[in-house]
């Protein structure tokens, strides 16, 4: 084959690559194409219960009738939770504002549960002014952590150093219990547009 040629077919098999990899070039990176997903799919979110910073229970997907929005933290992190607490406390103020605090439940769900105990989340949602009510702070058994990791698909690799370093994200999962969008966790114009279209 003359060597033009077989370039062009190279070029041509990695373009046809790439574009099934990155679903026709929506997604070129692993979160892009999680987001993407679970716009597309809206796959069913595991029904766990999780432990609240008050010791009560909570189920994830919520059984009232209400959306939820998830974000994964652990109540330790020096940098990006803090920053993730934040935000959910700016979005728990946007809620109550457009008169959603009876619709919605805003989770600060921990990957480290053997370390997060209730007193230790509840320092994090005092910080950050969670009430309990429209926000909480929770940890899931330790047996069902990976497969929620799994499902939501957050990453987490120890630092090395006792922390970790993971993504995050507002995951906005419906009444029915599918996630139907994955958000930054400043985009709060997003999220409230997501919540109520889970919410229709």
């Amino acid at each position: 084959m003359h060597p033009a040629a077989a370039s062009l077919l190279a070029l041509a098999l990695g373009v046809c690559a790439l574009w099934g990899a990155s679903d026709g070039f929506q997604a070129l990176t692993a979160e892009g194409a999680r987001r993407l997903a679970a716009a597309r799919d809206a796959p069913r979110m595991p029904a766990v219960t999780v432990e609240t910073m008050t010791g009560a229970p909570l189920a994830l997907p919520d059984r009232a009738g209400r959306a939820q929005v998830v974000e994964f933290v652990y109540a330790t992190c020096p940098t990006i939770c803090q920053t993730g607490g934040d935000e959910m406390a700016r979005l728990r103020d946007r809620l109550a504002a457009a008169g959603l605090a009876d619709r919605v439940r805003l989770v600060s769900l921990s990957f480290d549960p053997e370390t997060d105990t209730p007193e230790l989340l509840a320092g994090y949602g005092a910080r950050h002014g969670a009430d309990g009510r429209l926000w909480t702070v929770a940890r899931p058994d330790p047996a069902d952590l990976p497969r929620l990791l799994a499902a939501y698909g957050v990453t987490v690799v120890p630092d090395g150093w006792g922390g970790f370093t993971h993504n995050i994200a507002l995951h906005v999962v419906g009444p029915d219990g599918r996630l139907g969008a994955i958000l930054d966790i400043g985009d709060l114009d997003g999220a409230e547009a997501a919540i109520r279209a889970v919410l229709r």
